[in-house]
């Protein structure tokens, strides 16, 4: 009843003649009761100040350490089609063998013998290497030549010069000598002239005087042709000598020119050779690539590109594996509000897919199936998803992850942060607050020794 009457009914009428009154209003009933919910009340008020640690979960998956110990995919640098297939998927494979045989698509590389002919293309300019480095050595003998040439007939030619200017001299003392002579002659025939008006000389002796003046006079005129002619020795071995210099340095220049020519023939046959060495390398590491090979041990997962003859561009995916040495890691993501909660170095416990745990989230020490895992790496730009990434690796004070566990799989993750009353928890969690932000102990003694 819900006695809101003001007529007592209770007052009224007495219940406990009634059996089920009498088993209902007992008063030992009361006092059993009372001691429950006093003994619940109390339990109940020192729960909320038992220690509750305060945790941030996530949810990941597992992955390697390191990125090269991740799944890979294999692709081809060239454009091709299948040919052979030396793997099945599950097969395990060193790191080096063949996997599959491609085949040239272009037709530029259809030439079965494309390495020998480019070979030969190689030899033959390679010897025209050779003959224009011949053809430039005999023409620097032939220029050498030429210079000894021109330095011998240049001495012979100034040897000449100095031999005209020395008759010059010669011919110059001869003429003075003879004008002398003549002056001579003519005091000579003047006296005997004299005398003979005077009748002192004969007729005769004038004679003489006279023919030995005018032998005088004829030398005089020889004397002076003669230096003339020494004269124009001198000039004629000027000329000769000009003659000689401009025709030996045109012969010369010549033979520098055809040089020169053979010489850029020989640099323009040398950058063919390079290129054709260039071509030939490639083509040598393009026939290498024919065959896929791995690029490390593992387990081919998959196949993406199937069947005998079909084609494929370059960089297209031909297949999947993954390594068979890698380190364990898991792979999770943070609110942007719980980011500045994590730290390096921050333990987390970790459940992984599959594996039976029981978890209380703020009493780690009392849940079963979770392993340790450290925080090594904290992403710095936000995920397509919104959070940040995580990447954790097994704790070395913890036990070890399980063997039986592989990449990709789900993993659950808890960061554990402060310890709180419980009753502060229901709190926050009531109000939707944030766990408290602290700082490590490791961080703390950084700071302050900085």
């Amino acid at each position: 009843m819900l006695n809101i009457s003001p007529n007592k009914l209770n007052q009224k009428v007495d219940l406990g003649h009634y059996k089920s009154a009498q088993k209902v209003f007992h008063k030992r009933h009361y006092k059993h009761f009372n001691r429950f919910l006093l003994v619940f009340a109390a339990i109940g008020i020192i729960v909320l100040f038992l220690p509750w640690t305060q945790n941030i979960a996530g949810k990941g998956y597992l992955t390697t350490l390191k990125p090269d110990q991740r799944p890979q995919t294999i692709q081809s640098p060239i454009p091709g089609r299948i040919e052979r297939w030396y793997v099945q998927e599950g097969d395990f494979v060193k790191k080096g063998d063949t996997i599959l045989f491609i085949s040239e698509v272009k037709n530029e590389y259809f030439d079965p013998n494309l390495l020998q002919r480019t070979g030969d293309q190689i030899a033959a300019k390679a010897m025209a290497v050779t003959s224009y480095k011949e053809k430039v050595d005999a023409l620097n003998s032939q220029i050498e030549a030429l210079l000894t040439e021109r330095g011998l007939k240049l001495k012979q030619a100034r040897n000449k010069l100095i031999q005209s200017r020395l008759k010059v001299q010669s011919d110059s003392i001869d003429l003075e000598a003879a004008k002398t002579n003549i002056l001579i002659a003519q005091r000579q025939y003047d006296r005997v002239e004299q005398l003979e008006k005077e009748g002192l000389k004969a007729v005769t002796d004038l004679e003489a005087k006279r023919l030995k003046l005018q032998e005088a006079q004829a030398k005089l005129i020889s004397q002076e042709n003669k230096l003339l002619a020494a004269k124009n020795e001198v000039i004629n071995s000027e000329v000769e000598i000009n003659r000689t210099q401009a025709e030996y340095t045109d012969k010369i220049s010549k033979a520098k020119s055809d040089m020169f020519t053979a010489q850029s023939n020989q640099f323009d046959t040398e950058a063919q050779v390079t290129k054709l060495e260039n071509e030939y390398a490639n083509y040598e590491m393009r026939s290498d690539l024919h065959y896929i090979r791995a690029p490390q041990s593992g387990f081919i997962n998959k196949a993406l590109q199937s069947g005998i003859g079909e084609t494929f561009k370059e960089g297209d995916r031909l297949v999947a594996i993954m390594p068979t040495e890698y380190d364990m890691a898991v792979e999770t993501y943070v609110e942007p509000l719980d980011l500045p909660l994590i730290h390096l170095g921050e333990k987390v416990r970790i459940q992984f897919d599959g594996w039976p745990a029981i978890v209380f989230s703020g009493w780690p020490n009392l849940s079963y199936g979770t392993y340790g895992g450290e925080v090594v790496a904290i992403e710095t730009f936000i995920s397509d998803n919104g959070k940040y990434r995580i990447l954790l690796a097994p704790d070395k004070d913890d036990q070890p992850w399980p063997n039986e566990i592989r990449v990709g799989s789900g993993a659950n993750t808890i960061a554990l942060l402060e310890d709180v009353p419980i009753w502060f928890e229901l709190w926050r969690q009531l109000n939707g607050f944030p766990p408290n932000y602290y700082q490590p102990e490791n961080e703390m003694a950084n700071s302050s020794t900085k």
